[in-house]
């Protein structure tokens, strides 16, 4: 039996209450979520709006309904008392990624919008909050560059890329922001839009509109995926956690078992000092995965009793992302 947070009249679950088996309703990502969080792992708090509401955007000529945008809100103020965080809040601020799930696979088809919330006053407390403005500007251009590419239709080409990602200091990941916000509104002809709410409703719209692009059709297509299958995709909203806040956070990608021998240990890679993409963007060279047992001996052991009780309970391989903020995996 799962209890409601709170009573909800749209399609959305918080992860401790969502059923981990209905992936159908929930989206693959939606269910794991769900399942990781009900075995006690440390997953950042968040919610699914389902699959059904995927359909109902469509049915309601491609437009989120007033209804949902309002439990989209109270949803998000749960969110603020279980982080201790404000959506929009200058000096404490919350902030989300919004991301797609299928209710099978499809990598790389649909659309992850991250460090939603961001803007200028927002930022200006990230920095306050973190003592490090490298990190809330490298957040922030990631967030405009990400936004304008997903939601805004603004063509990558478009962002110069006048810096090198890596090495770049606060002040040129500053200029970069800048350029990106000046270019979203050359292409787009409107300011970047600065309301944390406005951001949230336009990344839900453009996770689902990523569901009818062409290269979403082509694959289920290829792939024989029919509606009986998958209808739609599932909107995951996650509190954000950063890997890139220095050498003592980081991310990765590991299976539970060596996929060329089957031998049960972990296989896989990661990066101190960065967040997701980085770690398949080809910007950075990752470390194996073996190497982090020396170099954060605390957090690998960890990682290694997380992803067993997460093999045990699937009874199955499993490909994990993790990140890790601050010494907190």
């Amino acid at each position: 039996m799962f209890v409601l947070i709170e009573e909800l009249a749209s399609d959305i679950y918080f992860f401790e209450e969502g059923d981990p088996d209905n992936k159908k309703l929930l989206g693959g990502k939606g269910a794991g979520l769900a399942k990781m969080t009900q075995l006690g792992l440390p997953v950042p708090p968040g919610f699914t709006i389902s699959t059904r509401e995927c359909t109902r955007y469509y049915e309601n000529n491609k437009r989120l309904s007033e209804e949902l945008k309002r439990d989209v809100r109270k949803a998000t103020k749960t969110l603020e008392k279980k982080t201790g965080r404000g959506f929009g809040d200058p000096k404490n601020p919350l902030l989300v990624s919004v991301r797609s799930g299928s209710a099978v696979s499809m990598p790389g088809m649909m659309d992850t919008v991250l460090n939603v919330g961001l803007n200028e006053k927002t930022l200006k407390g990230l920095i306050d909050q973190t003592g490090n403005p490298r990190f809330a500007y490298d957040a922030y251009r990631r967030f405009i560059q990400l936004f304008g590419k997903v939601v805004l239709h603004v063509k990558d080409e478009k962002f110069p890329k006048t810096f090198d990602e890596g090495k770049a200091s606060a002040e040129e990941l500053k200029e970069a922001a800048k350029r990106f916000k000046a270019v979203c509104q050359k292409e787009t002809g409107e300011p970047f839009p600065e309301d944390p709410y406005e951001q949230l409703f336009r990344a839900v719209a453009a996770v689902f509109e990523s569901w009818n692009s062409k290269r979403c059709i082509d694959y289920r297509r290829e792939f024989k995926i029919g509606p009986d299958v998958a209808n739609g995709t599932a909107v995951n909203i996650v509190t954000m956690v950063f890997g890139n806040m220095g050498n003592d956070s980081g991310t990765g990608v590991v299976f539970t078992r060596d996929p060329g021998t089957g031998v049960k240990t972990l296989y896989g890679e990661y990066l101190l000092n960065a967040q997701g993409e980085d770690v398949v963007a080809g910007i950075r060279t990752p470390s194996p995965i073996h190497e982090m047992e020396k170099e954060i001996p605390k957090t690998y052991k960890e990682l290694l009793d997380l992803t067993d009780k997460l093999e045990k309970n699937y009874k199955y391989p499993q490909d994990v992302e993790f990140t890790i903020e601050r010494g907190y995996l």
